[in-house]
């Protein structure tokens, strides 16, 4: 059975201050990586050390989503982009 995918407010905002094409390419991976077992490690999906953000965290290019989930529901938390080391949510540094 599929996953229900839920966007938090601001995830949606984060989601809207990329670009159009950036959008779509977040949001078909969201739904190709995490529709099915988002709970399974991969190589671009990986549980992270406890934080305050999430549990989650699946790996777009250059673009970070991170997100829980439960045994029906992915909850999309927050969206950002790493430049080097250093990682983005919001437009503000952000250190996990």
């Amino acid at each position: 059975m599929p996953f229900k995918i839920l966007f938090t407010p601001s995830a949606r905002d984060e989601l809207h201050s990329f670009r159009k094409n950036e959008q779509v390419h977040i949001i078909e991976e969201i739904e190709n990586q995490l529709t099915y077992e988002p709970m399974q490690e991969t190589r671009n999906r990986k549980h992270i050390r406890p934080n305050a953000l999430a549990e989650w965290e699946l790996r777009v290019d250059k673009f970070r989503v991170f997100y829980d989930a439960d045994s029906e529901t992915v909850r999309i938390i927050a969206l950002g982009y790493k430049t080097g080391n250093r990682l983005f949510i919001n437009g503000k540094e952000f250190d996990l």
